[in-house]
């Protein structure tokens, strides 16, 4: 299990054969006046195809996100699934206290996400902690090695997770994460709470519905209205995702396999299933051509292929359905909610210890709002707050 040093190195053949699939790409037609209604708009993904064609250059932010992010691969043991070589990001903080934290990305996400956070979070000040952070790729993402057995669920990916935690030597720890890394960390709580995880956050909080015996609290809270603007916006956004916004799911937790050779094919395909993503679920935030086609280089040049990315929804979802999202079980651990108004799904139902109201953002909220993000975690942990020194001797100062 030792630590191998990780660069980026993408090799040239792959580079070629990438310009030659766009060079031969085949763009569809489009409704007049469509706008976003049918999806990706054409004359988006024409445009970005053209400039990954001619003006983007993957090797200048290789060459960034190899000077900027501290990378590293370890082999880690899976019961019943044998050793996944695992790709991370470890930057320990500058205070010598530094709180120990794991950041969890989802899907359609990668370990690019924590790289505007990461800087916020190390920074050492009397005014707020420093934390030691590890943003792993999940197996099957990025550089992480992929699956091969069925069977590898919400369970496995937990265990990686935290077993790279210990394997750094760092038996206690506290996370972060949203999409599929609210899920991971909120199962990290459930099985590794208090020994080892020893607080949650999140920006994508999800709880169960009203009910008439398990939950008629709420029930009347819900019949009688009593709703304040932003949760009035949040349940229109709820409904809109719910209606319109799904299909990906169903997809991708139904038959992954088939939807894997488009995508592993085409990178247009890849950019127009992910791009959609990016613009719909995020606030207003300026996405660059650049960008997104550096999130999308990152899965289209990934260690096992874009298809290994959609397996998750299927052994998840497959095993547990929805109850993964939203489990009966609550942990005993304390919670922090982070409330940004174009996330797709907001809800609570845990011990909550914190919580914090923002007027911008959306799903990725790590990489969009990043000061909010790492500003909400400095005071859910940092001094008066109210999971400060949660994790022994280790209270994020100097």
């Amino acid at each position: 299990m030792s630590e191998t040093p990780f660069t980026i190195s993408v090799p040239n053949e792959k580079l070629l054969l990438l310009r030659k699939k766009l060079e031969l790409a085949t763009l569809p037609d489009e409704l007049e006046d469509s706008g976003t209604q049918y999806g990706a708009p054409l004359a988006d993904i024409r445009r970005m195809v053209a400039h990954w064609l001619d003006g983007y250059d993957w090797r200048k932010p290789e060459a960034q996100l190899n000077a900027e992010l501290p990378q590293f691969t370890r082999d880690i043991e899976v019961d019943g699934h044998g050793a996944l070589n695992i790709h991370y990001v470890h930057q320990k903080g500058d205070a010598v206290d530094a709180i120990p934290l794991l950041f969890v990305h989802g899907w359609p996400g990668s370990f690019f996400e924590v790289r505007k956070l990461l800087p916020l979070l190390r920074q050492s000040s009397p005014e707020h902690p420093s934390f030691h952070v590890v943003a792993l790729s999940l197996p099957g993402y990025g550089f992480s090695a992929a699956p091969k057995k069925k069977g590898f669920g919400l369970a496995q990916y937990a265990e990686v997770a935290h077993k790279l935690m210990l394997a750094l030597g760092y038996n206690e720890y506290v996370t972060q994460g949203g999409d599929l890394g609210y899920v991971i960390t909120r199962r990290i709580a459930e099985v590794y709470g208090g020994k080892h995880s020893k607080a949650w956050h999140t920006n994508m909080p999800m709880g169960p519905g009203p009910h008439p015996i398990y939950r008629p609290l709420l029930l009347l809270y819900h019949l009688l209205g009593w709703y304040t603007p932003a949760e009035k916006a949040g349940l229109k956004r709820i409904l809109e995702f719910e209606t319109t916004g799904r299909g990906y799911i169903v997809m991708q937790s139904t038959k992954p396999q088939t939807l894997g050779y488009s995508l592993s094919d085409s990178p247009v395909g890849l950019l127009a299933w992910i791009y959609e993503k990016l613009v719909n679920w995020s606030g207003e935030y300026p996405w660059e051509d650049d960008e997104v086609l550096t999130w999308i280089s990152i899965y289209w040049f990934s260690r096992s292929g874009p298809a290994a990315s959609l397996r998750v929804y299927y052994e998840i979802l497959g095993v547990e359905g929805e109850r993964a999202f939203v489990p009966p079980t609550i942990p005993a651990i304390p919670a922090g909610y982070s409330y940004f108004p174009r996330e797709i799904i907001l809800a609570q139902d845990t011990r909550l210890v914190f919580e914090s109201q923002h007027d911008r953002g959306g799903h990725f909220a790590a990489y969009e709002c990043p000061d909010e993000l790492a500003g909400d975690l400095r005071k859910m942990f940092g001094r008066g707050g109210p999971a400060f020194a949660v994790v022994p001797g280790k209270t994020g100062y100097d």
